[in-house]
């Protein structure tokens, strides 16, 4: 694509300073196609199975930043959450006993998803030994330096890319953990409209592009937080 947007570039440049110089009557600019750009024609990047335990293992969980960027990044690879979603998450959105999490996503909307067990683990550890108890905002993730504050979408952003770096793994954007999570359920054997439910997808079309992805590699889906935190 990009070489044939390159040759209808320098096409137009051609034809315009044929005109401009006499040696055509009228502009032909127009007559210059534009190079189709098809919705679904990439697949979305995603990490593979080996890359996920790279970057969860970059973490250190002896520490409390460890466990709190562990929770976060278990959030998004497992779950496929936004940034700012795992921002947005307050101690009234997890439903320990129904083992369910309310998500507040764009334009003001709010979706209930389950709670995995290993997301759950996760979360617990961090809400044990992890988040700063004079925080005063009930938001999960807090800042580790005072002021002790919630934890920006910036901020969330960051534990992805500094925990990439750690694990060798490059300049990762946290989005790519959100289809990393979409690809691990197809491949697990979800379909795309629960792919789409998981997303919270408005139209079907958004999530039509993952129908590109490979199904061969299969993988379990973990099992529904069993509810009750001691």
């Amino acid at each position: 694509r990009g070489t044939a947007k390159q040759t209808v570039t320098a096409l137009r440049s051609l034809l315009r300073f044929l005109h401009v110089e006499g040696m055509v009557k009228q502009s032909l600019v127009a007559a210059v196609p534009s190079v189709a750009r098809w919705h679904l024609a990439g697949l979305p990047k995603s990490l593979e199975p080996a890359q996920v335990s790279s970057l969860l293992a970059a973490c250190d969980r002896r520490t409390k930043s460890g466990r709190r960027d562990f929770a976060i990044l278990t959030l998004l690879v497992r779950l496929g959450l936004r940034a700012g979603e795992v921002a947005a998450l307050t101690f009234d959105d997890i439903d320990w006993r129904a083992g369910e999490m309310v998500i507040h996503g764009k334009g003001k909307r709010a979706d209930r998803l389950p709670l995995p067990t290993d997301v759950g683990e996760a979360i617990a550890a961090y809400l044990r030994r992890g988040r700063r108890a004079n925080a005063e905002v009930r938001s999960v993730f807090v800042r580790l330096n005072a002021p002790h504050h919630a934890l920006s979408t910036s901020g969330v952003a960051h534990v992805v890319t500094s925990t990439a770096r750690r694990a060798g793994l490059g300049h990762i954007h946290a989005h790519r953990l959100r289809h990393t999570a979409a690809t691990q359920l197809l491949r697990a054997g979800a379909s795309l409209p629960e792919v789409g439910q998981l997303l919270r997808h408005r139209l079907v079309m958004t999530t039509a592009i993952y129908a590109k992805v490979d199904r061969e590699a299969l993988r379990t889906i973990a099992r529904p937080w069993p509810g009750g935190v001691e």
